[in-house]
């Protein structure tokens, strides 16, 4: 009978370290960085840096940067998201999928031209269709002759230092 008592606690540690990986944050965006990476305000008034879960938009100074940025800006900023958390990144950024009422923003990003999927990161089929999808429209940045993704523009710039 002792049994019950061992595995309980095994078992409520499992349970909590699921509900760790289930993480959202609610709260308003007041600040948009970048086609990919925003910043939230909470109820607690607790800022929050996030980076878009699975996508990777034109840095600020290269082609399509500035309208990925605005792009972004005017689907969320100022407006009620919900950050479903995926991970912590290397910078301590919330990575995670966000949400506008029922839009998946991340998806959103990539299906208007906005942003790659960033498949080094990411192996969600929905992302590598909607990349596909603005890619053959020729939406956003496939407008582009010879489109650099942000990963090879980052690393011509630092070889360029």
């Amino acid at each position: 009978m002792n049994t019950p008592r061992v595995i309980l606690p095994f078992a409520l540690s499992a349970l909590l370290a699921g509900c760790v990986w289930a993480q959202s944050i609610e709260g308003r965006v007041v600040g948009v960085h970048d086609g990919d990476t925003l910043t939230v305000l909470d109820a607690d008034k607790v800022q929050h840096k996030v980076r878009l879960a699975g996508i990777d938009a034109p840095e600020k100074k290269q082609a399509f940067g500035e309208k990925a940025k605005l792009a972004l800006s005017g689907k969320v900023f100022g407006k009620p998201v919900n950050v479903a958390v995926v991970d912590t990144d290397r910078y301590g950024r919330t990575v995670g999928d966000v949400y506008c009422g029922t839009n998946w923003i991340n998806r959103e990003m990539v299906v208007e031209g906005w942003a790659w999927h960033y498949k080094a990161f990411s192996k969600s089929k929905e992302l590598a269709a909607a990349e596909e999808e603005a890619s053959a429209a020729k939406r956003g940045l496939w407008a582009d002759r010879d489109p650099i993704a942000p990963w090879q523009f980052r690393a011509s710039e630092r070889g360029n230092r």
